[in-house]
């Protein structure tokens, strides 16, 4: 499979550990490649005035976002046992740090080959910094980034020496929650593609499973979609996130999408093989031919079926007028 789905837990294990294990098995059976969680420390992410989101507003009780993180802050102890859990489970740890700190335990200390860097830290250069001394892969969403500021860590990330066009892949994001249809502009993923010339994909907060046909037809090497356990519950995206049976079915669009997009080459399938026999023609006598008589329009036509060692069509004007 080509395109690799991200199940997005990132803050909706509320906290718990527990909760977290069970949407890494739900991951699993909806037969996502990557479980991805957030990593943070909430003294060195956010000042304790500053404000929520719309979003966030209508969701929780919770008036600053300095109390939101706090609450669903995991340590990196806790961290570590998730990765460990999702090795259990042989599903592929990811993780977005959003501070130096959890960045450098993600690269020295869980020495993670894969990391994710979300949409806001897009141009926090000094962790970026970290993120590249090993060379490792980088997927950056460019969600409220315009195409100049993409280009500014595209460059940053060239001028420090990483290797972009092998490490990197850029997401298409639109980081409203959930995201209108309208909004999408999944055109732009071509223009990542083109002006980066790196792997290139898409972190999706729209509702709409359909969007699955067309991350497939962009040849996106990523999707990411948030899951939850119930839409029902209280915090900041389970209202925006896929429930199980909803990721399942978005999972399954996928994978439907990739068979019917198929390869570039063409192979003549066993059916229409056989179809092909029936519906394809040769070239017919239409009546008895003599002996160095002439062949034109008058004594020979195209018929079904084919038959095999007859002559086929395309050799028609190649056998007109020529004797037999």
């Amino acid at each position: 499979m080509k395109t690799k789905i991200i199940a997005e837990i990132g803050v909706n294990h509320d906290g718990s550990i527990k909760k977290a294990m069970k949407l890494i098995d739900i991951a699993k059976k909806c037969n996502a490649h990557y479980a991805k969680f957030q990593l943070y420390k909430t003294d060195n992410l956010v000042t304790k005035k500053s404000p929520l989101a719309k979003y966030q507003m209508k969701n929780i009780k919770i008036k600053s976002q300095y109390d939101l993180l706090k609450k669903y802050e995991f340590d990196f102890d806790k961290m570590l046992f998730l990765k460990k859990y999702c090795d259990k489970k042989k599903i592929n740890f990811l993780c977005s740090p959003f501070d130096d700190e959890s960045a450098d335990f993600l690269v020295n200390k869980l020495n993670q080959k894969l990391i994710k860097v979300p949409s806001g830290e897009i141009d926090n250069f000094p962790m970026l910094k970290i993120l590249i001394k090993k060379n490792i892969k980088l997927i950056i969403s460019t969600g409220m980034s315009e195409l100049n500021e993409i280009l500014k860590t595209y460059n940053f990330l060239k001028k420090n020496n990483y290797n972009v066009n092998k490490n990197l892949t850029l997401l298409h994001c639109v980081s409203s929650y959930p995201t209108k249809i309208i909004d999408m502009n999944l055109n732009f993923i071509n223009t990542l593609r083109n002006k980066f010339n790196v792997e290139v994909g898409l972190s999706d907060h729209t509702k709409d499973i359909s969007i699955a046909k067309f991350v497939v037809a962009l040849n996106c090497s990523f999707i990411e979609k948030h899951i939850t356990l119930s839409n029902k519950m209280t915090g900041p995206d389970h209202s925006s996130s896929l429930n199980p049976n909803n990721f399942k079915d978005f999972a399954n669009e996928i994978f439907k999408s990739e068979i019917i997009m198929g390869k570039k080459l063409k192979t003549i399938k066993k059916n229409e093989a056989q179809n092909k026999k029936i519906a394809k023609k040769s070239i017919y006598a239409k009546r008895p031919i003599k002996k160095n008589e002439k062949f034109t329009k008058h004594n020979i036509i195209l018929k079904r079926p084919m038959i095999n060692n007859a002559l086929s069509p395309d050799k028609y004007f190649l056998i007109i007028g020529k004797k037999k």
